[in-house]
Order: C-alpha cells, then sequence, then structure tokens
C-alpha cells in the first residue's frame, strides 16, 4: 500500500481531511500527518494523530523531529504528497517558493509528486493574484491540482472554490499511484508460502517457498480495486493491511479454506503446496533406533487442479497457477496447464543460476491456451503487476 504525506493547511474545509484520512486508511493506505498553524485552528492535532494512528508533525525546528526523522527524510520518505485543504496562504507560499514552516519546507525538498486541492472563498479563487499563483503552480510538473467545486462555501457564497470531496482525492491519488481499480467490485482468492506435512509432533515435511510472490500479488490484486482473501502458509511475513488473511499449515487445510473462501472471480494459485503428505503421521516423537526410516507417504490434494475443475457455475472466471521447474520447464508447464485446466501458469525455473526461494526477485514466463511469453528476472513486485494486468485480460476476455 501507499505512503501518503498529508499536508492539512487552514481553512474550514480541513473538516473533511478527517475522512480523506479515514478513506484512505481503510483502503490500506499508510498517512503521515502535517498539520500548519492555521490548520490547527479548525482541527486539532489528537484528532488527526487518532485517525491516522500516527504521530502528527507540526514544527520545523523540532528537536525530537530532526533528531529521530528530520524533514528531508520526511519529504521523500513518502510516495505521494497531498494538500487538502490547500489554501490560498499555501498556495502563494508554494508558487514563491518559500521554506519558512514545516509544510512549504518538505514541498521545496520534495523529489515526490504533489497533488493539492484547493479551497476557499470564491472572490479569493478569482482574485488575480491567486490565478497567478495557480499557473505558476501547474507550470511546475511536480504539483498537480484537483478541483476546486463549485457549490455552497462556509461563508454562505454560491460559486467556485469548494474542496472536491475526499473519496474523489483518494481516487486521483490512487491513479497517480498506478491504481487501475480494474478489478472494481471482483472477488480474488490467492494462496501464498508453502505448506508443512506433519511426519510426527516435531519434524514435517516442506519447502523453502518464502511466500513473498504471492503477497506481492495479493497487494496488486487489492490495488487493481479486487476484495482478496489471501491463504497463507507458514510464512514470517506480516498481513497485507486491509486484506483478509488466513493462516493455515497443511495442505489439507489450505484446501479447506480455499474451499470456504469460494466464490471468487479469480484464483491464483501461488502457493508452494506439498505433493505428499504421510498416510497416518506418528502421534508420538520417532526416534533414531535404526539406520534407515521409511515413510509411507501418499499424494495430497491438488488445488489449483480441484478448483479449475469445479462446475462452471461454482468455478472461478480466471484460474491461474505456478509451476516450478528444475528441467524441460516449457514442456512439463504445457502438460499442467492442460491436465489441471487451468487458464495461465505462472513458470519458473530453479537450478544453478536462479532460486527464487526467499528472493526479492524472479524469473518467469506467462503460459496460456496462445502459447509461452518470457518476462525474464524482474522483482516480485512487478510481476505481481504484469500477473495483474494479464488475470484483467482475461477477465474482460482479449486473452
Amino acid at each position: 500500500m501507499a505512503r501518503i504525506l498529508l499536508i492539512i493547511s487552514g481553512g474550514i474545509a480541513a473538516y473533511k481531511s478527517c475522512e480523506f484520512i479515514r478513506l484512505a486508511r481503510k483502503a490500506g493506505h499508510e498517512i503521515i500527518p502535517v498539520l500548519t498553524s492555521g490548520g490547527a485552528e479548525f482541527i486539532t492535532p489528537m484528532t488527526v494523530a487518532a485517525l491516522a494512528e500516527h504521530e502528527v508533525y507540526t514544527q520545523l525546528f523540532s528537536l525530537k523531529d530532526e533528531a529521530e526523522m528530520g524533514h528531508i527524510r520526511l519529504s521523500r520518505d513518502n510516495d505521494l504528497i497531498v494538500i487538502a485543504p490547500a489554501s490560498a496562504n499555501m498556495i502563494a507560499r508554494l508558487a514563491q517558493g518559500r521554506a519558512d514552516d514545516l509544510a512549504s519546507t518538505l514541498c521545496v525538498a520534495s523529489n515526490k509528486p504533489i497533488l493539492f486541492a484547493p479551497a476557499m472563498n470564491p472572490q479569493m479563487w478569482d482574485n488575480k493574484e491567486v490565478m497567478a499563483n495557480i499557473n505558476k503552480l501547474s507550470d511546475n510538473s511536480n504539483y498537480t491540482q484537483i478541483g476546486p467545486a463549485s457549490g455552497d462555501t462556509a461563508c454562505g457564497e454560491l460559486g467556485l472554490g469548494r474542496m472536491v470531496e475526499p473519496q474523489e482525492i483518494l481516487d486521483k491519488c490512487e491513479a497517480m499511484l498506478g491504481y487501475t481499480k480494474e478489478l472494481k467490485g471482483l472477488s480474488a482468492i490467492v494462496t501464498a508460502g508453502p505448506t508443512y506435512e506433519p511426519i510426527d509432533p516435531v519434524r514435517f515435511l516442506g519447502n523453502r517457498s518464502s511466500g513473498k510472490q504471492g503477497y506481492a500479488l495479493a497487494t496488486a490484486l487489492h490495488k487493481a480495486g479486487a476484495h482478496v482473501t489471501l491463504i497463507s502458509g507458514p510464512i514470517n511475513l506480516s498481513d497485507p493491511a486491509h486484506i483478509k488473511t488466513i493462516r493455515v499449515d497443511t495442505a489439507q487445510k489450505m484446501k479447506e479454506a480455499v474451499d470456504k473462501a469460494l466464490p471468487a472471480a479469480i484464483f491464483v494459485g501461488a502457493a508452494a503446496v506439498a505433493d505428499w503428505q504421510l498416510a497416518a503421521p506418528l502421534t508420538k516423537k520417532h526416534k533414531k533406533n535404526s539406520d534407515t526410516w521409511t515413510l509411507d507417504l501418499i499424494q495430497t490434494t491438488d488445488i489449483l487442479k480441484s478448483v479449475a475443475h469445479l462446475d462452471k457455475n461454482k468455478r472461478p472466471k480466471v484460474v491461474v497457477g505456478f509451476a516450478l521447474e528444475s528441467h524441460d520447464s516449457h514442456d512439463n508447464a504445457k502438460a499442467k496447464l492442460t491436465g489441471k485446466k487451468a487458464d495461465a501458469l505462472l513458470v519458473n525455473k530453479i537450478n544453478d543460476t536462479n532460486n527464487p526461494f526467499n528472493a526479492d526477485s524472479n524469473q518467469l514466463s506467462w503460459l496460456d491456451k496462445n502459447g509461452i511469453t518470457d518476462w525474464g528476472t524482474a522483482t516480485k513486485n512487478e510481476h505481481a503487476k504484469n500477473i495483474v494486468n494479464q488475470i484483467t485480460r482475461l477477465i474482460k476476455g482479449d486473452i
């Protein structure tokens, strides 16, 4: 999710900033609030801090803040800066390049995009000097303007000057951050991580999957507007914000969780589900009383195959899986695609030069009915975006 620095300047529309914080947090974004002295005349730091669940920054020359964060780092340790409301005074300071308080200094020092939402009296908005300042900011590629809207203002006058609604500001933020929302209203299930199949109360069969690709996919689907259920094996990653996450350990429990989460429009089986389990796990720890130990193994349920083979009225519209191969990767993956009846597979290799386990990057190819496309090596977040783009095309029937 995105990290948004929110500057609240002076104006009655500052109350709308509280709603923006609520909506942004609900969407999974982190809000770092900055309250100007003018903004503090309308809402309190305590209100803002409670809604954002984050410290509120107010002073440029704060010994504590400069020691812990520093205004330069604060200006850049984010994905986007939002100024809402942007008062006539704030706009003038930015147009002049002033840096005499925390808010203006952060904007001058930032290398991130800045979205500002003007809010003022209609007569002030029509003032030639205000228009000149607006035009000057418009010429600066760092700044993007949203609004103002027309309507009744707090002073009782009718005209242009109202700050646009918080949801509109959030939608613009997400558009600037590359959130497509093309999957809005659709449900998606993502499995991630390994499964651990017990041998005895101490030992298990498992693999080295970190779950990073599955978690990146769940986040990317959420950014595209989908309602995501993430079913995770035992890994050391934190639950993604505002994504329903279900923790399981065995293949059977993962299948049960998937069955319970259905129906869904999209299923992505990114988990490295164990192929084998003990026919009868031991109830007591096995002792080393011989040089060999024979395990009686049976196959686990193929979750991807079981989902893809559901009746038409129950099967997700898009079913995507992963195929990790050590040799003959394309031929093996093509056979899996046909046998499992999935709509697409992500093919990755494990060999001396590529090991995706616990790595931040991956080497993937996309395989569907039209053939295979090599995507090469990229970060798992970048691959997640590409996968969601392909899923969107599948949903639309473009593939």
